[in-house]
């Protein structure tokens, strides 16, 4: 285990310890706020299931699972315990699999069924069909019916159904989404199935579960009801963190389980925990305490921070921003704020992707990938994992950094993983020398030609890869390099035509792109920066950028006024735009483990700096309005 364990309780861990050790518990709730250690929490309860029931479990083989929203999470908590083969620590996907793949009869059955409700919607959407729906969309759909029907007929052959990134039936491959509704089906259904992976996993921990799937939330309930005091399940979150859409936010308790609050913040300094507090006074209420603390002559007080709300025009966005930045340099005697290096760890917080996209200088390539293209397009885009910008991030760009830095292992390294040229079955029928003595040249070439400043072609640079066998090139891509047309710049849109924009993007496109998804820019997105933190903390409010209808700042800080859809939800009790903001806000000002400053672009500064100033969430002197700055 690792220094989490050890670290001193909270109320919130000695309580949960009880709950734990109880032999009718059978579920918990715990809330925890920004910066509370809920990580800590959860490594402490496994440490301590760990020490109390680990040679039980390990006797009967039962595992104590711990489920967390991100790989990257995962990968954190699963160190913390040390790689015990005890715990089992993943994402919700995984875990699900886990569970559920050993049933396959019953995973075959409900592709069959699955198969029969796609043919019924498509069908569906035939009938409605207008006369002016476009021929070209009637026929996708009776293809699509056509395909469905032909996938029925051939999957009996499949001999084993396995978890993928996209799903593939024929080939007995299953996509996230068709996990999700697989397993939470399969258990909702089947109280046998429930049992079984109760009896396999008798303690559950589910994180970050304000952002968990509904439909899961009561797939996980229906095990908790089928085995009772056998299991254990528990929900640690914050509703007021729950920024996607089809999170379930607050976990509505099951009789018997205890509600456990972890109120302490230990990340933000005074100024910081003020602000997030008056954020989060209008929404469920809970007060933070504590604070970020420092040594200070051998003795430990509260880090003091700062936070600050700049007002600033729409006029020139840019302009203003680095404005911004330079007012905070100067009103805080911290050059840092103007820095984009890691080490000056500033994060500015923009609205949307598609900012930060512009700001760094690959937009285009954005709107590439994301207007009017599949959902997988956008979401592989976003996080580096579609096929078609593998060969640069994986190969390509590590390749020019490792030859530009004189780093001749990695070079070799990168070569020998993928060079067609360098796999065993070529080598054999040619001289090595040569072999070698050919990639050097290409190499050099390559780092040459392709570098951070490059404006050749994506189209080249993969031309080089493709003609020097130096890496395996998937055949939709090689298919659309072979429809490329240097003279015609694609108009189309659509997931064929993103591929032509992105062979005619520029090298240098593509190296901003993975300056961003490398997180080696001082960019986010509000949404993206959740469980992070940063020592100084720029969040940009700016609605019109946004291209969104699901928050809106100008609303939250009475600035624009609510619309009647508003007004209406507020009426009946439904989730408001307010609602959605006034969370997205509080995550993203949670983020500052030092200075917190967040700038509004208004239409009118003046009149939105005296209305912010009234609001209360920041202190009125720390309010400022900079246009003419």
């Amino acid at each position: 285990m690792t220094s989490r364990a050890g670290k001193p309780d909270t109320p919130a861990d000695i309580e949960l310890r009880a709950v734990l050790d109880a032999d009718d518990s059978t579920g918990f709730i715990m809330v925890a706020g920004a910066g509370s250690g809920k990580t800590t929490s959860i490594v402490k309860a496994l440490d301590h299931l760990r020490k109390t029931r680990g040679a039980y479990l390990r006797q009967r083989a039962k595992k104590i699972a711990c489920i967390t929203y991100t790989e990257v999470a995962v990968g954190e908590i699963w160190g913390d315990v040390g790689n015990d083969p005890l715990f089992h620590v993943s994402t919700i996907h995984s875990f699900l699999w886990n569970a559920l793949k050993p049933f396959q009869a019953d995973i075959a059955s409900w592709v069959d069924r699955r198969l029969d409700q796609k043919i019924a919607e498509t069908e569906k959407k035939i009938e409605d069909f207008t006369s002016r729906t476009q021929e070209k969309t009637r026929v996708q759909a009776e293809a699509d019916i056509a395909r469905y029907r032909e996938q029925k007929q051939k999957i009996v052959s499949v001999d084993r159904f396995t978890y993928g990134v996209g799903s593939d039936y024929l080939k007995g491959i299953l996509g996230h989404d068709d996990v999700i509704r697989l397993s939470t089906e399969l258990i909702r259904s089947q109280p046998l199935i429930a049992k079984v992976v109760g009896q396999k996993f008798p303690f559950v921990f589910v994180d970050e579960s304000q952002d968990t799937a509904p439909e899961v939330v009561e797939a996980l309930k229906a095990i908790s009801e089928v085995q009772g005091s056998k299991f254990c399940l528990g929900f640690i979150g914050d509703p007021m963190q729950k920024i996607y859409t089809a999170g379930a936010g607050a976990i509505e308790r099951l009789p018997g389980w205890r509600p456990i609050e972890k109120p302490e913040n230990f990340r933000c300094p005074v100024a910081v925990l003020s602000v997030i507090n008056n954020i989060r006074a209008s929404g469920d209420g809970l007060t933070q305490t504590g604070g970020k603390t420092e040594l200070v002559g051998g003795e430990r007080k509260p880090v003091q921070g700062t936070a600050k709300l700049l007002v600033v025009p729409k006029d020139d966005r840019s302009a203003r921003l680095v404005a911004a930045r330079r007012w905070l340099a100067d009103h805080h005697a911290d050059p840092l704020w103007l820095s984009d290096e890691p080490e000056a760890d500033v994060k500015v917080l923009v609205i949307a992707h598609r900012v930060a996209a512009n700001r760094l200088g690959f937009g285009g390539l954005y709107g590439a990938f994301h207007d009017r293209t599949s959902v997988g397009l956008k979401d592989g885009f976003d996080d580096g994992s579609h096929w078609s910008v593998q060969p640069f991030l994986k190969f390509l760009m590590p390749l020019v950094l490792a030859r530009g830095a004189g780093d001749q292992f990695e070079v070799m390294s990168l070569l020998r993983r993928f060079a067609l040229s360098l796999q065993r079955e070529y080598v054999r029928a040619n001289a090595l020398p040569a072999i070698l003595k050919d990639l050097d040249e290409r190499v050099k070439a390559l780092a040459e030609t392709c570098g951070v400043t490059s404006t050749v072609t994506a189209f080249e640079a993969l031309r080089h890869l493709r003609d020097g066998g130096m890496f395996r090139l998937d055949d939709r891509l090689l298919t659309a390099m072979a429809e490329y047309d240097l003279s015609a710049s694609p108009t189309d849109t659509g997931d064929a035509a993103t591929l032509q924009k992105l062979l005619h993007a520029p090298m240098q496109e593509l190296w901003s792109y993975r300056t961003y998804i490398e997180e080696q820019s001082p960019f986010e997105t509000h949404q993206g920066v959740k469980g992070a933190e940063f020592s100084r903390v720029l969040v940009v409010l700016d609605d019109e950028e946004g291209r969104h209808n699901q928050f809106s700042y100008g609303k939250l800080l009475g600035i624009t006024p609510p619309s009647d859809t508003d007004r209406t939800n507020l009426r009946e009790g439904n989730e408001t735009t307010f609602d959605r903001t006034r969370r997205l806000l509080y995550v993203c000002c949670s983020r500052a483990g030092k200075d917190l400053a967040v700038v509004f672009f208004a239409d009118d500064p003046a009149a939105a700096h005296a209305a912010i100033a009234g609001l209360g969430l920041f202190p009125a002197e720390d309010v400022h309005n900079l246009a003419a700055v």
